[in-house]
């Protein structure tokens, strides 16, 4: 039995909350064992709030940059951290770094490898065990994909994620200050501008939702994208400015205490599927089938595109174009703009919101 496990995920921040399920599976077999993470260092917050870690690893892009022996001297120095400390090494990620990460660290190492066989024979040679990416499958089954290596009954999938009290405490304080009660989560932004929902729709979607009577709590982060659409906001009754104000624990907090979440499909929309919130996402070029916010009751996610479909908790609303979705970056593919989101309708989402809205009241009312 594996006492000692590290899991290497290198990739984005989604990438990282969805290995939750897997970490979690893990940490359920092997009674007692000890998990440790190999991250990319941009991903370290949302690390940080997942269940059943001890410890985190950073890798950066930054020693890149550095003289070459500088960048000799920062990997060396995380190959001897690493050396042989662990029973099990997953990578969750295909790079040869990763993979070489892995067989260094484990006494037994897997991972994820790709399908061409010019890049992963030497994979193979070098794991014990390895699986390979199907790019039509959902990242969270993707993930999973180890357990089938490792010969380990997959049970029920199920995304975790935590914060700390003095998160909580701060953000219900904050809430508080500003006589805020049952609140949605607005969050307009995204880590690249191609998935941003236009600013005029934007505008008249924060319109409707205001004359719902809910407060609308607008989310996001210090970053220049975020502090543009601060810039942007309309001055409404029930409307309050939250961008640039919360850390990713204290988001994490004010996600649980929310009513339900509006916005679209990036990092946050995630963290509100994994704590079972009523989700309203707004989806451009992104693979929907790969990237849809997974379902904790019904143990799934969607699994094809159309302009607006529920399941479960979720609503997903997508533009009526045959070009969607096509996985790029913008039309242009350079985080350009994406026509696709201008064809949503403001409309279409707040009729939803307000339909459920009101089905809410209605079960309050008879309870």
């Amino acid at each position: 039995m594996a006492k000692q496990i590290l899991v290497i995920i290198r990739r984005s921040n989604g990438d990282v909350l969805l290995s939750s399920a897997l970490l979690q599976q893990l940490h359920d077999y092997y009674a007692g064992a000890q998990i440790d993470l190999l991250i990319n260092d941009d991903t370290l917050g949302i690390a940080k709030a997942l269940p059943a870690v001890r410890r985190i690893y950073c890798y950066s892009y930054a020693w890149k940059t550095l003289p070459r022996w500088a960048r000799i001297r920062q990997h060396v120095g995380l190959i001897r951290q690493l050396w042989r400390r662990y029973d099990l090494a997953i990578s969750l990620t295909t790079t040869d770094s990763s993979v070489w990460y892995a067989r260094i660290a484990g006494r037994q190492a897997i991972s994820l490898i790709e399908t061409e066989a010019h890049k992963n024979w030497w994979k193979q040679r070098l794991l014990d065990g390895y699986y390979y990416l199907d790019p039509t499958q959902h990242v969270i089954l993707n993930h999973l994909k180890a357990l089938n290596v490792l010969q380990i009954p997959q049970g029920k999938v199920i995304t975790h994620i935590h914060y700390s009290a003095e998160a909580l405490q701060r953000v219900q304080a904050k809430l508080n200050a500003q006589g805020i009660h049952t609140f949605l989560i607005f969050h307009p932004s995204a880590q690249y501008a191609y998935k941003i929902y236009p600013d005029t729709l934007r505008q008249q979607l924060l319109h409707r939702l205001n004359d719902l009577g809910i407060a609308i709590v607008v989310t996001g982060a210090n970053t220049p994208l975020d502090l543009h659409i601060k810039t942007t906001l309309p001055y409404l009754e029930n409307l309050y400015d939250f961008i640039g104000e919360t850390n990713l624990d204290e988001y994490i907090a004010l996600s649980h205490l929310a009513s339900a979440y509006v916005g679209g499909d990036t990092l946050n929309m995630h963290i509100a599927a994994a704590q079972d919130k009523p989700i309203f996402a707004i989806f451009g070029p992104t693979l929907l089938p790969i990237w849809s916010p997974w379902n904790n009751a019904l143990q799934t996610a969607a699994t094809h595109s159309q302009a607006q479909q529920t399941y479960g908790n979720i609503t997903i609303f997508q533009a009526d174009m045959p070009c969607v979705p096509c996985g790029k970056a913008g039309c242009d593919n350079k985080n350009g703009n994406s026509e696709c989101l201008s064809r949503i309708d403001p409309a279409t989402i707040s009729a939803a919101v307000s339909h459920w809205l009101n089905h809410r009241h209605q079960e309050n009312f008879h309870e």
